[in-house]
């Protein structure tokens, strides 16, 4: 059965659903076999230690740009009307909801992928904060945060099209983008083995993007051969999160999207690889004082992810690999502000009262 006839006979709501599973099952898995989080690898990085955190990171996104970029330059996908290029896009939105979206991110120990994967895992608090992150999503897509994203978004604006293309902007093309991934590539390997061989570190990494570039792909697979208009996207979990709130509140009866199928995916593949490493545990707060932060983290995870247009996954990874800039202004932002949140939060200097001169002099106090 070809792909025209496979959608003729199962309606393209199921088969993006079914797209949606196989890839989230996929992720899932990887990301919870290779412990891969943006937020690790962002402290690890401001802290100078180049380690196993960093390279699970670098090898999943320089997989996906390599892959994306291959299917791009083959002639096997095409993403030019990927919202993430193709729309209207906001500069200060990047900019701006990275920099929320990181500081929330390491105050809840973790990026809205991680939360579900951690959940799946029995982390009380992962599943706390990603419902969390899930109502205020919402609340800032179409509920009272909205007002305040779109006049925040409203900042500096830029058209969809070629001006919305990191690539085009400097004159390249999908073989550029190609190489520079490659590059990335190389590099994300020479860390990888620097910090210690790990068969997860490498096919839990590489897997991860690789996830990625399938979620490209596979709606493009759908666009491609469905009667009806369908829209190509990338691998996210803010939208989705919202959508599956609303799923849970609402009436039932909506179409399925391929975001529907995402999420249980992602679930039960990371609930898959905690049972075979035995990593499943329920853990909750380890003291009351935690859970202010995590919630305040979670509030602005949601909104910093709907004012950048995607999470750490979906704006950074999944829109980054197809050179969007404003993937890469947030995913900029998310690096500078989860800097910021560990240096303020986790990591302050100790406070060293100064002496008032004179003070204590004369009065037999040991030099």
């Amino acid at each position: 059965m070809d792909g025209s006839s496979l959608i003729e006979h199962w309606g393209e709501p199921v088969v993006l659903a079914l797209c949606g599973l196989a890839v989230g099952l996929g992720f899932g898995f990887f990301a919870q076999r290779s412990r891969f989080c943006l937020r690790a690898a962002v402290i690890e990085f401001w802290h100078g230690r180049f380690g196993e955190k960093l390279a699970v990171w670098l090898l999943a996104f320089s997989t996906a740009v390599v892959v994306v970029q291959a299917l791009v330059s083959s002639g096997w996908m095409d993403i030019s009307t990927a919202r993430q290029l193709s729309a209207r896009g906001s500069l200060s939105g990047a900019i701006l909801g990275g920099l929320i979206f990181g500081f929330g991110m390491v105050m809840t120990r973790g990026c809205a992928s991680r939360l579900l994967v951690l959940s799946a895992n029995g982390n009380l608090r992962a599943l706390l904060s990603g419902l969390i992150f899930a109502v205020v999503a919402q609340a800032s897509l179409g509920g009272v945060l909205a007002p305040l994203r779109e006049t925040m978004a409203s900042w500096w604006v830029v058209d969809g099209g070629p001006s919305r293309s990191l690539l085009a902007l400097v004159g390249a093309g999908p073989v550029d983008g190609l190489v520079f991934g490659m590059l990335w590539l190389v590099t994300a390997g020479f860390f990888a083995w620097y910090s210690g061989w790990s068969v997860w570190k490498w096919t839990g990494g590489m897997g991860v993007g690789l996830m990625v570039a399938l979620a490209w792909f596979g709606t493009h697979w759908v666009m491609s051969n469905s009667f009806e208009p369908v829209q190509i996207q990338g691998l996210t979990f803010s939208g989705p999160s919202a959508e599956w709130l609303m799923r849970v509140l609402a009436e039932p009866g909506e179409p399925w999207t391929f975001g529907l199928g995402l999420m249980p995916g992602v679930f039960m593949g990371s609930l898959v690889g905690a049972l075979l490493g035995r990593d499943w545990k329920l853990e909750g707060f380890g003291g009351g004082y935690t859970m202010p932060r995590y919630i305040v983290g979670a509030i602005l995870m949601g909104f910093g992810s709907m004012l950048a247009g995607g999470c750490a996954v979906g704006a950074g990874m999944t829109g980054g690999a197809i050179f969007a800039v404003t993937a890469w202004l947030t995913l900029g932002g998310m690096w500078v502000g989860g800097g910021l949140a560990d240096r303020l939060l986790d990591h302050r200097p100790p406070h060293r009262p100064q002496s008032t001169p004179g003070v204590g002099a004369g009065l037999g106090t040991a030099p």
